[in-house]
């Protein structure tokens, strides 16, 4: 029996759908909270564009609230562990399945079980969803929350450098030859002088150079300015330039990202941070399998003793402190004080053997 991890199907049912349910209001009730305060920040940011009005603030909460539940999921395991384990302690629950016979892996595997498939539905709902919203929510943020193309592949804010003169893109799309850019500024230096400054509503590459459209150029000497049909300039601007001049990690898949690195490897670029977040794409949504380990410690231990807010506080605690390790690791890793691949998964190999050596010296 002590090798059969779910000895009875309907008590395994029963702990199992316990679990998920409250981990799901535990993130439903975060999810709520964090995105009411959010939208209060930035509400007057998003109607002071104009023409923007009720549905833009319900746009903002459809492309945010997938970031949101990303980033919290794990920390409504952890909660929904403790809810679940310390409620089923108070009330003698934890001492029957003792009692019949289960050791206690056996009481926590169908909660593992279930963490598992939370882990794989947050790496899928994290690949198709929170990608996306990401990416399209930071170009529109970049166009002050403004119209933004409907592209996929959208960049915002680059910066691009043409001997002296400063050139920023406030958009990106495409790849190649196809690539597009919008709300362009263009600083012309000389020296340590700024001479004038060049906006363009858009712009692509041509043979000649990248051809600017809808161009106003302010003399910076004269205090003047002048609207312009079309301009080029930067012909040995490369496009990889604007679109490998930041790549965000947040708003690309897994498989996205890792074409990215292999290009800007080949470029000669730094990878190592891009690395560790690639890694992390992974060890992100299995931290959840970390946190009924972690918190078992509140369901171990006689309620009567008094000690049960104590073991919920310690389970607690340690959910915390692997959160903290992991964002330390991969600061550390992106300061190349680690590689990428340790920093990414030491944490989450660590806390598993706290966690299961927490579990055997409590109760085994």
């Amino acid at each position: 029996m002590l090798l059969n991890f779910f000895p009875s199907r309907a008590l395994s049912l029963y702990l199992g759908k316990t679990f998920l349910w409250r981990c799901f209001a535990m993130l439903a009730m975060l999810v709520l909270v964090l995105q009411m305060l959010d939208l209060l920040s930035e509400a007057g940011k998003i109607l002071a564009y104009p023409g923007n009005g009720d549905s833009q603030l319900w746009y903002y909460m459809s492309l945010r609230s997938p970031q949101i539940i990303a980033r919290f999921l794990p920390f409504s395991v952890l909660l929904g562990t403790l809810v679940t384990l310390t409620a089923l302690n108070a009330n003698s629950e934890v001492i029957s399945m003792k009692a019949s016979g289960l050791s206690a892996h056996q009481i926590l595997a169908p909660l593992i079980f279930a963490s598992v498939a939370v882990a794989g539905i947050s790496f899928v709902f994290n690949e198709r969803v929170v990608v996306r919203s990401t990416a399209t929510l930071t170009a529109w943020q970049a166009a002050n929350y403004g119209p933004i193309p409907g592209d996929r592949g959208i960049k915002s804010n680059i910066w691009v450098r043409d001997g002296e003169d400063l050139i920023r893109a406030g958009t990106i799309t495409g790849s190649g030859k196809n690539v597009r850019l919008q709300n362009i500024d263009i600083y012309d230096r000389h020296g340590d002088r700024l001479i004038q400054v060049i906006a363009a509503k858009q712009g692509h590459q041509t043979e000649k150079g990248w051809q600017l459209e809808k161009v106003k150029i302010f003399d910076v000497a004269r205090g003047t300015s002048r609207d312009v049909e079309a301009i080029i300039v930067g012909k040995d601007i490369r496009p990889d330039q604007f679109t490998l001049s930041s790549v965000d990690p947040d708003g690309l898949s897994f498989t996205e990202l890792s074409a990215a690195i292999e290009t800007l490897r080949e470029s000669g670029r730094p990878i190592a941070a891009l690395e560790g977040a690639l890694w992390h794409k992974i060890t992100g949504p299995l931290s959840t399998l970390l946190m009924p380990l972690l918190g078992s410690v509140a369901a171990f231990g006689i309620a009567r003793s008094g000690k049960l807010f104590v073991r919920a506080v310690i389970g607690m605690a340690l959910g915390f402190a692997f959160f903290v390790a992991d964002n330390f690791a991969l600061s550390l890793g992106n300061l190349g004080v680690y590689p990428p691949v340790i920093a990414a998964w030491a944490p989450f190999l660590l806390f598993l053997m706290v966690g299961e050596s927490v579990l055997i010296t409590t109760e085994e």
